[in-house]
């Protein structure tokens, strides 16, 4: 009784572990795709990423003296934010973006 005990606590538990690994790879991928599509206004102007993604949430200077530009959106409910550097060139030199998939 305790074999069979032991060997479902051990399936279940390997089960869990390859699900969660699972949405960890899908959930990395979304990440990179994510990643890939902002990077490429790394050196634009900060016109280009208005044209491209529209009016801003919120602008502000930040501590190094750049603006931020927030764009924030949902999805499923889920807050997703999107921040941009701009430094004193009008040149994208920088993103953050959290909660996007």
């Amino acid at each position: 009784m305790k074999k069979l005990n032991f060997l479902v606590i051990f399936f279940v538990t390997l089960f869990l572990l390859i699900g969660c690994q699972a949405v960890k790879n899908k959930t990395d991928a979304i990440v990179e795709k994510e990643n890939e599509k902002l990077s490429r206004y790394i050196g634009k102007s900060s016109n280009e990423l208005k044209l491209d993604l529209g009016k801003p949430d919120e602008d502000y200077k930040n501590e190094k003296g750049n603006f931020e530009l927030v764009y924030k959106t949902k999805k499923y409910g889920i807050p997703c934010e999107r921040r941009f550097e701009i430094n004193s060139k009008s040149i994208v030199v920088g993103f953050v973006s959290n909660g996007c998939f």
